[in-house]
């Protein structure tokens, strides 16, 4: 895996993500061509940088890490590790209230320094994901605790194309 450096993004050929925070929407671009997009949730608290806000960082980032990969859909997750368990609503009932982490993980890590890397604004130990959420939980608008929440398909779909080393742009529109 290769960081990529500011300089080349976005990147003119290879594949990257774009997530627009104020449409809620994800798209998955090889080049200047979109090739797929989707609805999205992501903090409820809105944009920010700061340690424990729960709000979703601004800037460029990239996959630092893709966790999950050969587990069953709706596999659950705590702390990055697979607990054995699969959600269901039943699970659900168990656990009111839990932040469902769910069938895979891609791990966010921030690449500009003093915005998104570093210090207590640094998104890889704030430990900021692309990850699955239960079906009852609304895409489109804001609800997550500052990880950005997909749909399992779509969640899927990113997992095989965009592996670590993928850039990742987190705007507000």
């Amino acid at each position: 895996m290769r960081t990529p450096t500011l300089v080349e993004l976005p990147p003119q050929n290879g594949g990257w993500i774009e997530i627009n925070i104020q449409w809620q929407q994800l798209c998955w671009w090889q080049g200047r061509t979109l090739e797929y997009q989707c609805a999205v949730s992501t903090g409820e608290k809105g944009v920010g940088q700061q340690e424990g806000s729960g709000q979703t960082p601004l800037g460029w980032h990239y996959i630092r890490a893709s966790i999950g990969g050969g587990l069953a859909e709706n596999a659950v997750f705590r702390g990055r590790r697979w607990t054995g368990e699969v959600f269901t609503s039943a699970l659900a009932a168990e656990f009111p209230g839990r932040d469902w982490i769910l069938t895979r993980i891609l791990w966010l890590c921030g690449l500009e320094r003093g915005l998104n890397r570093g210090g207590d604004v640094d998104t890889q130990r704030r430990f900021i994901y692309l990850h699955g959420t239960p079906p009852d939980q609304p895409m489109g608008v804001a609800a997550s605790h500052g990880c950005i929440r997909l749909r399992n398909d779509d969640l899927m779909y990113l997992f095989e194309h965009a592996p670590p080393g993928t850039p990742v742009w987190l705007h507000n529109g």
